[in-house]
């Protein structure tokens, strides 16, 4: 068994089997491109990567946000490394005007629905992003071009790559401050996007074929989370699990998050929410079981890519 140190908050727990569910890589929000992610996962990647005392993952899940852009790089990557790899998607939703993110495994990468789902999210993000440059541009010394100098080709923009700009100028310290401050759903230079409502969105992944898990449901510092009633109308649409081990999930909050798990029959999962230098996040400062992972493939359409 290995004994591994979780992020700020977490208990230190035992694993034998060491499993990431949630990462992103350059396709959507996180610096690495899909293969160096694998690679760092495998233990093949630079130093820092990994939390303290992780040597290497034995499963990690690729789950940029809406998109399945990296799916066939990471899956050419873990065979040459030798690591499993869940394929995923983070899926961005809405419930009772609180963003919902939701983690959908394993799904049909071709499901028309979703797809479209998808885009229409993504369209919205860049438009969002766009508004929001032109109003801190007013007022800061950053430009479109700017933003777009801190992404990869293909890259949906957001938030994220709006901060790196703002870093960049120098306007920020971090992504954090950024997040924190001009970026924050309650500074002026915010815009909403157009995404669907959270139950919607659970039912287009079940239908697709995959597993719905709720991302950092408890994640009260980023602003509003949603209410017990809410995750119970998520169950309700087909959602099977709650992810509980997360570095913004705290204590109260795992405690809360659990007891609901078990009180509706839905799976726990623990994962680094991954994003490359973009967040001190570390590849397995929170892990999943092995049980909770069986159902997950034992549920979805698509299969795992096995080393």
């Amino acid at each position: 068994m290995t004994v591994v140190s979780a992020g700020p908050g977490a208990l230190s727990l035992e694993w034998g089997v060491l499993i990431d569910l949630h990462t992103h890589s350059h396709v959507s929000d996180g610096t690495d491109a899909p293969a160096a992610l694998v690679a760092a996962a495998a233990g093949r990647g630079p130093a820092g990567a990994l939390a303290d005392g992780v040597r290497r993952l034995d499963v990690v899940a690729l789950t940029d946000h809406d998109t399945v852009g990296g799916w066939d790089e990471a899956a050419a990557a873990a065979r040459e490394h030798g690591i499993d790899l869940v394929l995923g998607t983070e899926v961005s939703a809405r419930a009772e005007g609180i963003s919902v993110h939701l983690l959908s495994y394993l799904h049909d990468p071709h499901d028309a629905a979703l797809l479209a789902l998808f885009d229409a999210v993504r369209v919205s993000r860049d438009g969002r992003a766009r508004v929001m440059v032109e109003r801190l541009g007013a007022d800061f010394p950053v430009t479109w071009e700017d933003v777009v100098d801190q992404t990869q080709p293909g890259t949906t923009i957001g938030r994220p790559h709006i901060a790196d700009a703002l870093v960049a100028a120098g306007v920020c310290a971090s992504r954090d401050v950024a997040f924190a401050d001009l970026l924050h759903t309650d500074s002026p230079y915010y815009v909403r996007h157009a995404v669907p409502d959270a139950p919607d969105a659970v039912r287009a992944i079940v239908a697709a074929g995959g597993v719905a898990v709720m991302a950092h449901p408890g994640a009260h510092m980023r602003g509003r989370i949603v209410s017990d009633a809410v995750i119970e109308e998520l169950a309700a649409a087909g959602l099977a699990g709650l992810e509980v081990a997360h570095r913004d999930n705290d204590d109260a909050q795992r405690v809360r998050l659990d007891r609901l798990a078990q009180r509706l029959g839905l799976l726990t999962t623990g994962s680094s929410d991954f994003h490359g230098d973009g967040k001190p996040n570390r590849l397995g400062e929170n892990l999943t079981s092995s049980e909770a992972l069986a159902e997950i493939e034992r549920r979805g359409t698509t299969r795992m890519v096995r080393a």
